[in-house]
């Protein structure tokens, strides 16, 4: 048995905000309230100065296995996942192969199950991620995937991308969806605006957002598929995803740290690492996710975590392939840009962080009371820490260096310690 002594415990799903002890025993909570030191016990977590909330739920995350596992590999990846405070991640399909057959689907979960955390996988929408042909959604869901998302590449085909919703609409599983045109697009990973001038390299307008954005959410409304627009970017696509919800469509959305934390002028001090798709967008861009985040228009916050290798990020900024790692900074992010600003409360950014992701892939979140597993995190709002080393195999942050607040002090999965500052190393 765990006693977790005097934590702040914040619990979204009954709107819990109080000092309390928690029991832990054989994987689940068994009792909250107060209760003497004793002997019993095979570890007592002092947690005064803690907050305890549920575990973290990132939808996104890219763990490069199979294929890729330079870059990182699921044992890898969990650590990181663990570091952030995350107790469930969701794998992409952009393996290599594609997640678009039994035999790798299979690799994934099996594979997850070995690292001490949840770790669940979505398989492709299409076959070989061509856009061209739908995989077997049916056969993939009885397998174990938790969703479906060529994320990656964006669907092109409005045929293809209407079955899928009408197939993800019969079976009841999430479509994710990243929403970049590439017909619009000169350079990916930069916004097309006044940096991209600047530098002379063309870029990704939000037009090349908004437009599949629109579509997508319309699709959604006509099907009745339940739809997520990942990594969201642009002002307008916020806009479009709210009007959706107005008329009643099952859709959902998600924005990154990065994307609530910077704009694209950090390219011009960060280089490759602030190179992502969607890429980062004008001040005004940032500013309007936020608005989303505030009045509930972007339910979820996700990573899109997806490292690359040094080398890789060394090549010049046309060249560099797009993206950044994020489990172990997106917690403090969440606190250092939203909630000491004002922006939402700290109840708020774990609803987005746990409860919210956690039911887009109909995970039971009961929060935490008597009877729930034993997923949580415990963290420091108030310690400042500075951005140096990573659980990850790659390093590709634009916040190396940075100060942020709120310092994650253990993860808990099924009641086991996962992670531990103080055991660290």
């Amino acid at each position: 048995m765990i006693l977790i002594k005097n934590g702040r415990v914040i619990d979204p799903v009954r709107g819990v905000d109080d000092v309390l002890d928690i029991i832990i025993d054989h994987g689940q909570i068994r009792k909250l309230g107060k209760y003497q030191r004793k002997d019993e016990y095979e570890r007592i977590i002092e947690a005064q100065g803690m907050i305890v909330a549920p575990g973290l739920v990132d939808v996104h995350v890219h763990f490069r296995d199979p294929g890729f596992t330079y870059k990182e590999d699921i044992q890898t990846g969990a650590k990181a996942a663990m570091r952030g405070g995350f107790t469930t991640v969701v794998c992409m399909a952009n393996t290599r192969p594609v997640a678009d057959n039994a035999e790798t689907l299979s690799y994934m979960i099996e594979e997850g199950k070995k690292t001490g955390i949840h770790v669940l996988a979505a398989a492709a929408i299409s076959k070989g991620l061509k856009g061209q042909e739908l995989t077997d959604m049916e056969a993939l869901k009885a397998l174990g995937a938790v969703g479906f998302t060529d994320d990656g590449i964006p669907l092109m085909d409005q045929k293809l991308v209407m079955a899928a919703m009408e197939e993800a609409a019969r079976l009841d599983v999430p479509l994710s969806f990243h929403e970049e045109d590439p017909a619009f697009i000169t350079n990916n990973g930069i916004n097309a605006g006044e940096v991209s001038r600047q530098l002379g390299i063309g870029g990704s307008p939000a037009v090349a957002e908004d437009s599949l954005v629109a579509r997508d959410c319309m699709l959604a409304l006509a099907t009745g598929a339940p739809v997520h627009i990942q990594h969201i970017s642009s002002r307008n696509a916020v806009a479009m995803v709210r009007l959706a919800k107005q008329l009643g469509a099952r859709v959902t959305a998600e924005a990154t740290p990065h994307h609530f934390s910077m704009d694209e002028t950090a390219v011009l001090t960060r280089g490759t690492m602030a190179k992502m798709n969607p890429p980062l967008r004008t001040k005004r861009d940032r500013y309007e996710i936020i608005e989303g985040l505030k009045d509930g228009t972007i339910d979820i916050i996700a990573t899109d975590h997806a490292p690359h290798s040094a080398e890789e990020k060394a090549k010049p900024l046309t060249e560099a392939p797009s993206g950044i790692i994020g489990l172990e900074t997106a917690l403090s992010l969440g606190i250092t840009k939203l909630v000491r600003k004002g922006h939402l409360t700290i109840m708020q950014l774990i609803e987005k962080m746990s409860v919210n992701p956690a039911r887009l892939y109909h995970r039971e979140c009961m929060g935490i009371c008597e009877g729930a597993a034993a997923d949580l995190v415990l963290f420091n709002e108030e310690e400042k820490w500075k951005v140096e080393k990573f659980a990850s195999k790659a390093s590709n942050s634009p916040f190396i260096g940075e100060s942020l607040y709120g310092k994650v002090k253990y993860t808990i999965c099924e009641g086991r310690i996962v992670y531990s500052e103080t055991e660290e190393g």
